[in-house]
């Protein structure tokens, strides 16, 4: 079963899609929650949709939801921070608990790019998540960020210009700016102890390797790295995208359904 919901939340209107498989009524599933990346929405380019369909095949519900500003969502991407799509992304779990089909003590967290960054801070502050996974995290971002420029261009130059930096048409301000160059997304993600599979591409230029594999040397044993060869950013290609799909649900199928 595929259905529209809505999470409210400080005055605006979080919209989602629910998968929940078959079965008797009453059933309680385990749950993985989708964070989509910057600019993006609970499509995503690697295919939530597909891969919300592939554990609901499996006995795994799911929610894909916007965060503010993006997708259907309430609000303007210009408002966006990082600490408001925290903040956002633990109020939908909270939420997410008490759905009837969902059971609380089953539920994971699957972020992509910055979602990623998002998902790996919620399950480290967010008490109860059962599994992490993490598709081509930006741990770069702020570091990035941090240097003052965005895909080669300063970042308070055009700030001051016009108000805003131009991100593929997404009107992103000092705020946000401000926020994720000073986010420690490696310190306030490494206090997570449950099991953490990490799937990047060996050809994402968005996210260069080396800083995901920094999450290792901050997790205390609990995480894996898995590296599919000639992947990019988007998994842009039918092998590599079947891959990060089959290994995510080989993963949340051992740590949700145990």
């Amino acid at each position: 079963m595929i259905r529209p919901h809505e999470f409210p939340h400080h005055g605006l209107t979080l919209r989602s899609t629910l998968h929940v498989p078959d079965g008797p009524a009453g059933t309680k599933w385990p749950t993985a929650v989708f964070v989509h990346g910057f600019t993006s929405n609970r499509l995503e380019l690697p295919d939530f949709v597909a891969m919300s369909r592939l554990l609901e095949a499996n006995g795994i519900a799911s929610v894909r939801f916007d965060l503010s500003g993006h997708g259907e969502s309430d609000g303007a991407f210009f408002d966006v921070t990082i600490t408001g799509e925290i903040t956002e992304t633990r109020a939908v779990l909270e939420a997410v608990r008490a759905l009837d089909f969902v059971d609380p003590e089953r539920i994971g967290l699957v972020g992509m790019s910055m979602g990623g960054v998002v998902a790996g801070i919620v399950a480290a502050e967010e008490p109860g998540i059962a599994a992490l996974c993490l598709w081509s995290p930006a741990a770069v971002a702020p570091f990035e960020m941090g240097r003052g420029y965005l895909k080669g261009r300063s970042l308070a130059a055009e700030i001051e210009e016009k108000g805003y930096f131009d991100a593929d048409g997404h009107r992103v301000s000092a705020a946000l700016v401000e926020d994720l160059a000073g986010l420690d997304v490696y310190g306030r993600s490494g206090a997570y102890s449950g099991p953490v599979h990490i799937l990047h591409g060996s050809k994402d230029e968005i996210a260069p390797l080396e800083y995901v594999g920094r999450y290792l040397d901050h997790y205390d044993g609990n995480a894996e790295l898995e590296v599919v060869d000639g992947a990019d950013h988007a998994w842009g290609s039918v092998p590599h995208r079947t891959a990060l799909h089959r290994s995510t649900l080989r993963f949340l199928r051992r740590h949700l359904q145990s």
